[in-house]
């Protein structure tokens, strides 16, 4: 996959609001990164930096020995797990997967191998040819994460609100990504400000206040 490095990284808003204060930081390929600190702290605004939807103010960020910086959001070896990820209730979970591969162009036994293998990894085969409106959120949410997985990306951007529900399903989420950064390989950056759930990872945790890395714990099972 990739490893991914921070260089001074700065984020100023127009009103002079510093979100991230040069920032440094290396995250090995195929790390499980979590980033930690208080609402506002900077650590969300990171995520939609190294996703492209957010302008870097000033540093630099490598995908591994590739600059991001100018390089279009879809260009980007990358998938984000945001809140508000778009499944279209007019589409069966088969197509809702295939979608990014399909604007890709890409051939359709290669589309249909890599639905398949995700769907597989996320025991969700059964449910390939439903609508949206006739599977459970938690289902939904592997469908999310099973669009993420089929382009091969080579880092997982996965922000604290795209599992904000019920501690249940929530622990499901995070076993799916754990699964994702361990059998695939796949490098993981996830954001909480839950102390109790970054430490109960058992990864590396990036501390944050005030837009800046105050300390970090390399926690391993």
């Amino acid at each position: 996959m990739a490893s991914v490095t921070f260089e001074h990284l700065t984020k100023t808003y127009p009103n002079g609001f510093v979100s991230v204060n040069d920032v440094n930081l290396f995250i090995e390929d195929g790390e499980f990164v979590v980033f930690h600190g208080p609402s506002g702290c900077g650590k969300s605004t990171i995520l939609r930096m190294i996703g492209g939807l957010e302008d870097i103010t000033s540093g630099e960020i490598y995908l591994g020995k590739e600059l991001l910086n100018d390089i279009l959001p879809r260009d980007r070896r990358l998938a984000m797990a945001f809140q508000n990820y778009t499944l279209y209730k007019h589409m069966n979970v088969y197509d809702n997967m295939a979608l990014g591969l399909r604007l890709r162009d890409l051939p359709r036994p290669v589309i249909d191998s890599r639905v398949k293998s995700a769907a597989q990894f996320l025991g969700i085969s059964d449910i390939l040819t439903s609508k949206l409106r006739a599977i459970s959120d938690s289902q939904r949410q592997r469908v999310a994460l099973g669009r993420a997985i089929v382009c091969q990306p080579k880092v997982l951007l996965v922000d604290e609100d795209f599992a904000r529900q019920d501690d249940d399903r929530r622990r499901e989420m995070l076993e799916d990504i754990l699964r994702i950064n361990s059998e695939l390989g796949i490098t993981v950056l996830y954001v909480t400000n839950d102390y109790e759930e970054a430490v109960s990872l058992g990864k590396r945790i990036v501390y944050m206040k005030d837009g800046r890395i105050v300390d970090f714990d390399d926690i391993y099972n």
